[in-house]
């Protein structure tokens, strides 16, 4: 009995390419992104039917749907989940923190209990699970979480509006506007710009522009910093430990 075996591997994302914060852009990105359907994902993976032998009258063979391997879902909580590309935002954060953000998951800042007590006793996971987190909260009072997003007239771009010049100083692999449309791309210029303005003054917010403050204005608001904090003490990852433990039975 002749045996056909079809198989059909298809991927709905391109595949990254991160070399710091350099990143090949991402197609979903952009205000037309809810445009991809999910019934064209499920299309693209089912692969074509596979016929039966007319001549023989050999019922048609097994059809086998083949999918990309399973990533962690252990990604740290936050504020952007609702956002497609979400997941690829918080990888490419969380693997900036490993390398040229290193410096603000090795510090603990003077002001840290302000915003996640339980920081000083994290090892480097927890640590880089608080810094995402803490972008996607002031990435709400940037751009409302859409990439796409440009302010000022055309001078600041994507997540955490990083105004370009900015992002070149600081030596960013990504130094256009159009660049920094990429979520992932904005938030590993971010991690490289805050892991030398935290470890410079020390805080995380200073009076006078020191810190995060220095580049990113909602810091300066009381009330955004207030309801920032206050997401951010809610995670398990600022959590104290034993206020993440299950309570004992009766």
């Amino acid at each position: 009995m002749k045996v056909v075996l079809s198989t059909w591997l298809a991927l709905s994302f391109t595949t990254y390419a991160l070399a710091g914060d350099a990143v090949i852009p991402h197609p979903m990105i952009g205000p037309d992104a809810a445009t991809t359907t999910v019934s064209e994902g499920i299309a693209a993976q089912s692969g074509p039917v596979v016929q039966g032998d007319p001549a023989t009258g050999a019922a048609p063979a097994r059809r086998f749907a083949v999918s990309p391997p399973a990533r962690s879902g252990n990604l740290p909580r936050t504020q952007f989940q609702h956002m497609q590309g979400h997941a690829l935002w918080t990888r490419a954060a969380l693997s900036a923190l490993k390398g040229h953000g290193a410096p603000l998951v090795d510090m603990v800042p003077a002001d840290i209990a302000a915003w996640c007590p339980a920081y000083p006793e994290a090892d480097d996971a927890g640590r880089r699970a608080f810094w995402v987190g803490f972008m996607s909260a002031l990435a709400k009072y940037e751009s409302t979480h859409k990439p796409w997003a440009v302010g000022g007239g055309g001078l600041w771009y994507g997540l955490l509006q990083i105004l370009p010049a900015t992002a070149r100083n600081y030596n960013c692999n990504v130094g256009t506007g159009e660049a920094l449309k990429n979520g992932a791309a904005n938030l590993s210029c971010a991690v490289r710009i805050m892991a030398v303005t935290v470890p410079r003054d020390g805080v995380i917010y200073g009076k006078g522009g020191r810190g995060v403050a220095a580049d990113w204005g909602p810091m300066r608001s009381p009330a955004k910093r207030a309801a920032m904090a206050g997401w951010l003490k809610r995670q398990n990852y600022c959590k104290p430990l034993g206020a993440t433990r299950p309570k004992a039975r009766p």
